[in-house]
């Protein structure tokens, strides 16, 4: 009792408190109340925020906390009073699902039609509605969710449950969906998509979580089964699906003894699958096993896997023809244009290379200067830099979206002040977004400056997107411990974008995303006394993050590539992706089965060649500084343990 009768006196005296509390304080103590989810310290602090830059968050907040019980006159106020804002999107999106599990179509007509975009779950809010007036045809909205490989939002439910209801989801259609699920190692959305079979047609209670756990004890039983009978049929392809991310090889083997018993179609479909597997893992059957797989349809990460596998291989034919098997859009993205130039190059189709180097030759990313390289063309940066005026650059500090990004982030609530900013230059031409980028170089808001002037389509400033704060710190530590200072700004530009308390989900921390436990053993390492308090300090972090690079290139064969991968994904892994033979580097890069190491690497050898040619004056190349990854050693041999991105974690 004691402790809930000193609760009630803290919030007696709250209002009194807060009339003396400065406006910055009264907002803070609403931040607060809003992640405790406490509805009346809310409304005490409500008044003493009125008139903050930020008071409109602590409105919003106010109103989530109540969307359930809000009446829609307080809702729609606030929507009118911000429209066009990120808080009335945002706001305008939970309300939406508020009136569409009730059904209140009236009002969820004329809010939706509000959104700036849309999203699947609202998406079927609004099919639903018309089913209700008697278009059964819009049901088909729920083939959208239902394709898609991950789990059914509560609001495409009952869509879901209109189609079922017409006899427009069948035990084929549910089966290719258990698929596609296991596919993206999505199993736990599973049982959801099996109630919609018959109970009879349903697997026993817990099976698929045995099978999980050991699915080659499953297949090893797998000819006791009733093959004939599609349930049993489908929990071996589920077996061989879940043994394929832990040992594609041993899954293979199981696959070849009781693959007679399935129809063309699940033959080719499963061989697809461990092609994909076995290509992930750099596996040299990979192209056999996609050559299986030709009477099912693949998807287009299967593809582009089959792609990279031809790659490796030096197969310059395959690789000409699996991209001409990726979709349209898929084939015009830089990625492919460049490798598909590559390989008429190689196959002696010179002018044809030529004509697709030309298509994104020049432009600022990985394909854009490999393209303009193979084309025999140096790296030049536009010196010529657009400078805003000061009317623009007021224009900037003025915007009120702008001023509430700034002071969340001065609240620390940095994940809501990038979605301000985001939200605030989402339509802004070339000359608006440089002089927001150049405002908040101007704030140090670093990340911000970068990111908004990569935004630019015409009008560029280089040294705006290739800012390079502490640069003297990082060319000292460079210097001491024998780094190229471009590519040391360039990893660090990609790891934090020089924020100085930059914290991944991770853990991982500061300029240089040091994680604790290695920050301790790199400390040891160097000699150098350490505090964990210490880790986001700029100097102590550019010292740790350095020490650790020098270290993992110098186990790497000092080669910058199998470093940067390495310090992204670790050095085991590192090792683990290079092959049996000399590698080019680029191929080496493409190949990485991580997609989220893959882009980093690619980002991070990028920047340290814009770095070299406008802090450096050097245009060396591109693919130059790739170079050529040496073979793996005897010691590096393959381990059969990639499981997908959540590895990294």
């Amino acid at each position: 009792i004691a402790p809930m009768r000193w609760l009630a006196f803290v919030l007696l005296l709250l209002p009194f408190v807060l009339r003396a509390a400065p406006a910055d304080d009264a907002f803070l103590l609403a931040r607060d109340a809003w992640r405790a989810g406490d509805v009346a310290r809310m409304e005490i602090a409500l008044p003493a925020v009125a008139g903050h830059v930020l008071e409109p968050y602590a409105r919003y907040w106010y109103l989530q906390l109540r969307i359930e019980e809000a009446e829609p006159e307080e809702i729609q106020a606030f929507l009118q009073a911000h429209e066009g804002s990120y808080l009335a999107d945002q706001l305008r999106r939970a309300w939406l699902r508020v009136l569409g599990k009730r059904e209140q179509w009236a009002l969820y007509d004329a809010e939706y039609a509000k959104l700036a975009r849309s999203e699947p779950e609202l998406d079927c809010y609004y099919a639903l509605a018309r089913v209700r007036e008697g278009d059964l045809a819009a049901a088909e909205e729920a083939f959208t969710v239902w394709d898609a490989a991950r789990e059914i939002p509560e609001g495409c439910q009952p869509l879901v449950a209109e189609l079922h209801a017409a006899g427009k989801l069948d035990a084929r259609q549910v089966w290719l969906r258990v698929r596609a699920l296991n596919a993206a190692n999505r199993t736990a959305a599973v049982p959801q998509t099996l109630a919609y079979l018959p109970e009879r047609e349903r697997p026993a209670d817990r099976q698929l979580e045995r099978i999980d756990k050991k699915p080659a004890a499953f297949l090893q039983q797998a000819e006791r089964l009733n093959l004939k009978k599609r349930l049993d049929r489908e929990l071996v392809i589920y077996a061989v699906q879940r043994l394929a991310r832990q040992d594609v090889e041993r899954a293979a083997q199981h696959w070849l003894g009781l693959q007679r018993h399935f129809g063309d179609y699940d033959r080719a479909y499963v061989w697809g699958q461990l092609a994909f597997r076995a290509a992930l893992n750099h596996l040299p059957q990979a192209l056999e096993w996609y050559g299986r797989a030709d009477a099912a349809p693949l998807s287009d990460e299967q593809i582009e896997w089959r792609v990279r596998a031809a790659m490796r291989a030096g197969d310059w034919a395959e690789v000409a023809r699996s991209i001409e098997r990726l979709p349209e859009a898929l084939r015009n993205e830089p990625v492919w244009i460049y490798w598909s130039a590559r390989a008429m190059a190689a196959l002696g189709r010179h002018d044809a290379a030529v004509a697709q180097y030309e298509r994104i030759a020049g432009a600022p990313h990985f394909y854009g200067k490999l393209a303009q390289e193979e084309l025999g063309r140096p790296l030049v940066v536009p010196q010529e830099r657009h400078r805003p005026d000061e009317a623009e650059l007021r224009a900037a500090a003025e915007h009120p979206g702008l001023r509430r990004a700034v002071a969340l982030f001065d609240a620390d609530l940095w994940l809501e002040a990038v979605r301000e900013w985001n939200w605030a230059i989402r339509d802004m031409d070339d000359r608006k977004l440089l002089a927001v980028a150049e405002f908040a170089r101007r704030s140090e808001l670093w990340d911000r400056a970068i990111a908004t002037a990569e935004r630019t389509r015409q009008l560029h400033d280089y040294w705006l997107r290739f800012l390079a704060p502490y640069r003297e710190r990082f060319a000292a530590q460079a210097q001491a411990y024998d780094l190229d200072e471009y590519w040391l700004l360039g990893l660090v530009r990609q790891e934090s974008r020089f924020v100085t308390q930059a914290r991944s989900s991770a853990g991982a921390m500061g300029l240089m995303q040091v994680m604790p436990a290695t920050a301790r053993w790199i400390a040891r390492r160097m000699g150098i006394g350490y505090h964990p308090d210490r880790i986001t300090d700029v100097d102590t972090n550019i010292a740790l993050g350095t020490g650790y690079l020098r270290y993992v290139l110098d186990s790497l064969d000092g080669h910058p590539v199998l470093a940067a991968a390495a310090y992204n994904a670790g050095p085991n892994r590192a090792r683990r992706w290079k092959a049996d033979r000399e590698l080019e580097g680029a191929i080496y890069v493409e190949t990485i089965p991580f997609t989220e190491t893959r882009d980093y690497v690619k980002k991070v050898m990028t920047n340290a060649s814009f770095y070299a040619a406008l802090y450096g004056g050097k245009a060396a190349g591109l693919k130059q500084r790739l170079g050529i990854i040496p073979p793996r050693t005897s010691e590096e041999g393959y381990t059969p343990t990639i499981t997908g991105q959540a590895g990294l974690q």
